[in-house]
């Protein structure tokens, strides 16, 4: 559903993601991994469009981001990082426009808002402005509009960022729910995140994929199966005691 080929970005002399390959298949979770600057949000806006790259390209359900632009996009839901919304709207109008945006039919516009609010718990703040809402609450409206026209592929920088620790574990619960009809890509700075909810992961450093594989695989290169560990050594370079990368 989602293969990215040989994606690279340049920014003057400035390699910020190096020759980055993968697929991902439904009902499947992917876990970007990578320390600040290592390029996991310029992968993710080169994979959505947001970036044209230097070279590579990525195909959404078969349909080229470089040739099929739009048409790759409809079977996208994308929550970017620190993402944008209109503060001085209403959570429902803000839904109610991202429907339209994606060209939800009228007639499915109501049960496609009352479905996401549902799923991502907003009923207690769905007539509030948007610059009301808590920094927990905004994450839940932006992964909301994500789902509003029911995309095949999700990508998802930073989904839990800001939610308390009961809202991260009901957004685990609802990315491991939509996973059985969805493919995911979620960034994440979390590592028991990637335990939790990602069958794959992927490391990237300085703009290159440094490791994939299984949370178990990341976790079996630990001797006492410490993840931070193997991060720290394969994203750092540094020899740690009980650790082979």
């Amino acid at each position: 559903m989602l293969e990215v080929r040989s994606l690279s970005k340049k920014f003057g002399d400035f390699q910020a993601v190096n020759d980055v390959s993968f697929t991902l298949k439904k009902g499947e979770v992917l876990g970007f991994l990578g320390p600040n600057g290592a390029g996991k949000s310029t992968t993710m806006k080169m994979i959505t469009g947001f970036l044209e790259p230097t070279s590579g390209d990525a195909t959404i359900c078969g349909k080229s981001v470089q040739v099929e632009p739009l048409s790759a996009r409809k079977d996208l839901g994308y929550v970017p990082e620190n993402a944008p919304l209109y503060e001085d709207m209403y959570v429902r109008e803000f839904l109610y426009f991202i429907a339209k945006m994606r060209e939800v039919f009228n007639d499915k516009i109501e049960e496609a808002i009352n479905k996401v609010i549902k799923m991502c718990s907003l009923e207690n703040v769905e007539y509030q402005k948007l610059e009301t809402l808590s920094k927990g609450y905004k994450r839940r409206v932006s992964l909301a509009q994500s789902l509003i026209h029911d995309p095949k592929v999700l990508i998802l920088d930073e989904p839990t960022d800001g939610l308390d620790p009961n809202q991260k574990h009901d957004v685990r619960e609802l990315i491991k729910e939509l996973a059985k009809e969805k493919c995911i890509l979620i960034s994440t700075h979390i590592l028991e995140e990637v335990e939790e909810v990602c069958d794959r992961c992927i490391i990237i450093g300085e703009g290159e994929k440094l490791f994939e594989g299984t949370p178990a695989e990341l976790k079996s290169k630990s001797a006492k199966g410490r993840i931070q560990d193997v991060f720290r050594a394969i994203t750092k370079g540094e020899h740690l005691e009980g650790v082979a990368i």
